[in-house]
């Protein structure tokens, strides 16, 4: 069940670091509702985090989170915002998967 929860938690991750790139694009008072998004991803990120260090060593799942945030907000930036996805990005991209896949390997 935890490592459900740590990957909600990287997915949130993912979220507040889009709500920022969103947040600053849009105008008017869309950029608030972007900031606010931004605070709410955030804390559930955060607050699910919190649950799952209690029950986890600290440094696996901080390394999950990060990289599982990592990852969304690299494909939500090539998918979402246009950015480039060229070979070295994918292939550091694939490693950072993989690092993340071998912390649950070796963890369990």
């Amino acid at each position: 069940m935890n490592w459900i929860l740590l990957v909600i938690a990287g997915l949130f991750e993912a979220g507040f670091a889009a709500c920022l790139g969103k947040a600053r694009t849009a105008t008017g008072t869309a950029v608030y509702y972007w900031y606010a998004a931004f605070f709410v991803c955030l804390a559930i990120s955060m607050l699910l985090l919190i649950k799952v260090s209690r029950q986890m060593p600290i440094g696996t799942a901080y390394a999950v989170w990060t990289g599982i945030g990592a990852v969304g907000a690299v494909l939500l930036g090539i998918f979402v915002f246009k950015e480039p996805a060229d070979f070295w990005r994918i292939f550091f991209l694939c490693t950072l998967v993989a690092s993340v896949v071998g912390l649950k390997v070796v963890s369990s």
